[in-house]
Parts: C-alpha cells; sequence; structure tokens
C-alpha cells in the first residue's frame, strides 16, 4: 500500500511538472536590423536595445542588412528562429512593400526606425509604426545655428556663400538640408548664396567629390557656411575646402550625428567643423525595442509616428550634452 502511494505521488509530481512546462511562456524573441552596423549611431542602438533585452529576459537577434536580399535573408533567419517581430533600419526605404508582404507572410510585427518605409506610390508608409528624427526641425536648427555663429563672427554678407551637401533620394536627407535652408533665408540670408553640392554616397569621399565641384563653379566666394543630413556630408565638403586653403576662420560646418564628427572636436586648434546636432540613439534603442516588444505580449500596437529631437553641440559643450544623453562612453576614446 505504501509502494503504490509513492508510485501514485511521484506521478503527480511528474504530472504537475511537465503541466509547468507547457504553461511556461515561450521566450520572446525580436530582431534588431540595421543597414549600417559598422557604423557608431547604429552600434549604440544595438546597446541600447540589448539593455531593454538584458532587463525583460528577451532574445534580441542583431543583424546587419546593408541590401535588399540581405534584409530577406535575415526575415528568413527570425521566422526560423521562431522570432515574433523585428526593428529595423532598411537599406533602401523602397523595400518597406517587399518587405511588409514577407514579414506578414511570416507573421512577424514590423517597426521602423530611423528611415521611414516608402510605398510604391512613393509615399511614406504611414501604416507601418515608425520613430525618426524630426529631420526638418533639426535641419532648422542647424541652419539657425550656423546664421548665428556668421553674425557672431561679423562675416561679410557680400563674401559668404552657404554649401548644402544634399542627397534628395533619401527623404529623411532632404528634410534635413531644406530645413537647414529655410531657417537660413527666415534669418535674412539671400537664398540666392546657397549652393548645393550632391552627395550621391552619403560618406565623406561622396561628399569631398561633390563640395570639389561647387567650390570650382563658386572660387569667388571667401568664407562658408556648411550644412547636409549627416556628419560624413559636412566633413568631406571641409575637406575638400581645406584643399584649396579654407580653415577654421572662414568655415563654418554644422553636421547631424554626434558621432564621428566628435573626433574633429577632440583635433587641438579650431577647425571647420564647428558644431553638430547631437542625436540621441538611447530612444531609437530602447524604447523602440520595448514598444515592439509590448506589442508582441499584449497586442497594444505601437504609435504610428514617434519623433525625437537633436541638441547643438560645439567643442566647448559636448562632454557634458553627450553625458546627459547616455553616449558619455563613445567619446570616451
Amino acid at each position: 500500500m505504501k509502494k503504490t502511494w509513492f508510485s501514485l505521488l511521484f506521478v503527480g509530481v511528474l504530472l504537475i511538472a511537465s503541466m509547468t512546462v507547457l504553461a511556461a511562456p515561450a521566450r520572446i524573441k525580436i530582431g534588431f536590423l540595421v543597414k549600417q552596423p559598422e557604423e557608431s549611431w547604429f552600434q549604440n542602438e544595438w546597446k541600447f536595445a540589448q539593455k531593454f533585452a538584458d532587463e525583460n529576459k528577451v532574445e534580441l537577434i542583431k543583424i546587419g542588412v546593408s541590401d535588399g536580399e540581405k534584409v530577406m535573408a535575415a526575415i528568413d533567419n527570425l521566422a526560423a528562429q521562431k522570432a515574433q517581430g523585428f526593428v529595423i533600419c532598411t537599406p533602401d526605404v523602397r523595400l518597406g512593400p517587399a518587405i511588409m508582404a514577407k514579414a506578414n507572410a511570416k507573421k512577424l510585427k514590423v517597426f521602423t526606425v530611423d528611415d521611414r518605409f516608402v510605398g510604391a506610390d512613393g509615399k511614406p508608409m504611414t501604416n507601418v509604426p515608425y520613430m525618426g528624427i524630426s529631420a526638418t526641425q533639426i535641419g532648422f536648427d542647424v541652419g539657425q545655428a550656423l546664421y548665428v555663429e556668421m553674425k557672431k563672427r561679423g562675416w561679410n554678407a557680400a563674401e559668404t556663400a552657404a554649401m548644402a551637401v544634399t542627397h534628395d533620394e533619401l527623404e529623411t536627407i532632404k528634410q534635413r538640408t531644406d530645413g537647414s535652408k529655410n531657417a537660413l533665408i527666415k534669418a535674412g540670408f539671400p537664398a540666392a548664396k546657397i549652393y548645393d553640392a550632391v552627395n550621391k554616397t552619403l560618406d565623406v569621399p561622396g561628399a569631398m567629390e561633390g563640395g570639389n565641384v561647387a567650390l570650382t563653379q563658386h572660387p569667388e566666394v571667401k568664407r562658408w557656411l556648411v550644412f547636409g543630413g549627416n556628419e560624413e556630408s559636412v566633413i568631406g565638403v571641409i575637406r575638400a575646402m581645406e584643399g584649396r586653403n579654407f580653415n577654421g576662420t572662414t568655415i563654418i560646418g554644422i553636421g547631424i550625428g554626434a558621432s564621428i564628427g566628435i573626433s574633429e572636436f577632440k583635433k587641438p586648434g579650431m577647425n571647420g567643423f564647428f558644431a553638430t546636432s547631437a542625436i540621441s540613439p538611447y530612444r531609437h534603442g530602447y524604447e523602440t525595442t520595448k514598444l515592439l516588444y509590448g506589442w508582441i505580449k499584449t497586442g497594444k500596437k505601437p504609435p504610428l509616428l514617434t519623433l525625437t529631437a537633436g541638441y547643438i553641440v560645439t567643442r566647448e559643450t559636448y562632454k557634458k550634452v553627450m553625458a546627459d544623453l547616455g553616449l558619455a562612453d563613445s567619446i570616451a576614446n
């Protein structure tokens, strides 16, 4: 009798244990796909996404996707790992419809960050949750800061021109440069003296190439204001200008990003890279992951549009501002 009782007890324990295992919810898995994983911005997005994942026992799957083929392969990869959704900064906004079609087929939720999907009609896909920088406002702030510094230095407007480093194919970049142009014009800077330098690749070499073309076309200009959609664009044009004997006394350049531009602040002496708009990847990494997690767990869809702001910093102020934004470690070296 005792043996039978113990046997029944043992079976009961096993049954309860098995029911507990079956009842345990599956661990949430979230992908985080970025177009340029080597860039510090995206590395910091991953870092803050991982912070949320660690705090909430989420498995974060980080994948670099530099082209459309890699995006599609990454979605297959996530589905095979039984992920429930992913955050993505796409390498090409025009991939939006194809990405959504594949994600829906795999039953994966999608949250876009930084660059917004564009539909077949060329318009933003407003039905997909998106977090991005308020590009127009950040550009406007850059334009205002350029004008204020120009007036502070007492530059003669007749000898000064502005160079807009453009890449109109990407709407986010266009909004930034258009915002800067509008701020300058609103402040009283002549629109006829704002010249475009096309940066086909959004990197330093591409900006140097476009800058040299514009400089050749306007040899009469003695002093330059420089702005663009990212820091690489501004630094590339400054390098082109330095090759033609311009320097920190004849260039005021303001970038956007607070990544590679920080190295310019660390150089001894004054140079053409005067300031940058620091944009924090904290919300873009931590909060997007948090919102997607909540969507997966509770079914509550995130806001369709969330915009973040920037902060103009100079070599005198960048250390404090970056520390306040949680980016102190990115300026340590």
